[in-house]
């Protein structure tokens, strides 16, 4: 007969983050009772940075001090995976036991049941924790817009399956994320007022930003160092940002850079607001772009494609732009890239800064068909039943504007509306066809040779 008589297994919660908007984010889910009460709730800290050594993790960052409050402890997954860099190391499977117990016992977690929540659990050091503690459930919340893309990798079922709900801010409002949905994994909103008032709270902690009333702000990024742009090519859209904000009428300009961009991408714009003859500010400690919105309430915020742009439309109720992206989307490679349903959002909801003709926002009725069409063309084998509802989108709009967000090479292998001339769509799908197409690519390599 079972036995009453044995001790409860003490919960603890393990919530990881890389970013302060990610742990605002826990925060917010926290403070909205998104989660069961549980003995412990720890915050382990990401450190992703490419050079995590010389760049300050988010709990040194300011601010952070109202969300150290949500926790009973602040982790380092750094310290814990030392001297391997968090985004490059992933367990080995046979290794996998021997690293859980060590985790266990160097954060004293005992046989306590543990319960995993993580950001982009594709790949680590998400991935790696999820696959360490084999039998803990898991939450994924959302740090951005990725979330309403694809799942960016193939997951294995045994971390898959464990998946319970994914937690997102409402950026988009009306738009369901198609992450994780390929395991039936539901999507739950994080209420935007606790939100708010995680992000007032950490406004009120951080060093109040200077910045004059009324002014512009730009968001920078950091394309050139994930190789999308070129420096000069960077540098040049952050010069854009600032032809369009003065072409608007703004005389002030907040130039808010990347933790991970160079500095010297400061000084085109400097040149470049000389010349215009506007004032520029230069943010150069590491803040929130939404400590900005609470504390500042600019004119105008200007950007490519930045989650912070939709924060501030959707949440904040701030005018926003957007520019670069069509040289963007045309970069992005493979199709595949996590980034491309980002920029979609982004130009296609978002007003142009140039403000030019045939750039209207994309009707609302049709964002959900437009992303479901692209999340099928970047992941056809993860999600194979949006093909038809692809194939619809992509024979009702097959406008200009559409073709942006496309390409006409995936859909020619795809066997998609727009590729090849209807009377050859046969062949993407004709193992025969391939399979001489195969022959005269191995042919003509050898007669190169």
């Amino acid at each position: 007969m079972p036995r009453n008589d044995l001790p409860r297994r003490a919960t603890t919660q393990i919530f990881c983050a890389s970013t302060l908007y990610g742990a605002a984010t826990l925060a917010a889910a926290l403070e909205s009772g998104l989660f069961a009460e549980a003995d412990r709730r720890l915050l382990l800290v990401c450190n992703n940075a490419s050079t995590p050594e010389t760049t300050p993790s988010l709990d040194e960052l300011p601010g952070f001090a109202p969300l150290r409050a949500h926790f009973d402890a602040v982790l380092s997954w750094n310290e814990a995976v030392r001297p391997f860099h968090p985004g490059g190391w992933a367990p080995r499977p046979d290794d996998i036991p021997l690293l859980e117990r060590y985790l266990r016992l160097l954060w004293g977690l005992g046989e306590d049941r543990v319960e995993l929540v993580l950001e982009s659990l594709q790949v680590p050091p998400a991935l790696s924790i999820a696959t360490l503690f084999t039998d803990a459930p898991i939450d994924v919340y959302a740090d951005g817009l990725m979330s309403y893309g694809p799942t960016r990798n193939k997951l294995d079922p045994l971390v898959g399956t464990r998946v319970r709900r994914l937690l997102h801010l409402d950026l988009v409002p009306g738009l369901t994320p198609l992450l994780l949905t390929e395991f039936d994994v539901p999507a739950h909103l994080v209420p935007t007022p606790a939100f708010l008032k995680v992000m007032g709270e950490l406004a009120a902690a951080a060093p109040p930003p200077e910045i004059p009333e009324g002014a512009a702000l730009l968001l920078g990024q950091y394309l050139s160092a994930l190789g999308i742009l070129s420096p000069e090519e960077e540098e040049r859209l952050h010069v854009s940002m600032a032809r369009g904000a003065v072409g608007r009428g703004h005389r002030a300009l907040v130039f808010k850079p990347h933790p991970s961009a160079p500095a010297r991408y400061g000084r085109a714009l400097e040149e470049e607001a000389e010349r215009l003859g506007v004032r520029l500010t230069v943010l150069d400690t590491p803040v929130l772009a939404e400590v900005l919105f609470e504390r500042a309430r600019p004119a105008l915020v200007a950007g490519c494609f930045s989650t912070a742009l939709f924060t501030a439309s959707a949440l904040y109720g701030l005018p926003v732009a957007r520019t670069g992206t069509e040289l963007l989307l045309d970069r992005l490679t493979p199709y595949q890239n996590s980034n491309r349903v980002p920029a979609v959002l982004a130009d296609a909801l978002l007003p142009d800064l140039e403000e030019r003709p045939g750039e209207d926002p994309v009707p609302a009725d049709l964002l959900g068909e437009l992303v479901t069409a692209v999340g099928f063309m970047m992941q056809p084998q993860l999600y194979p039943s949006l093909r038809p509802a692809a194939t619809r989108y992509l024979s009702a709009h097959p406008g200009p504007r559409t073709r942006r967000y496309v390409r006409r090479r995936r859909l020619t292998s795809l066997g998609l509306p727009g590729g090849i001339p209807e009377r050859l769509a046969f062949l993407p799908n004709n193992a025969t066809a391939r399979r001489v197409v195969r022959r005269a690519r191995a042919m003509r390599r050898a007669v190169r040779r």
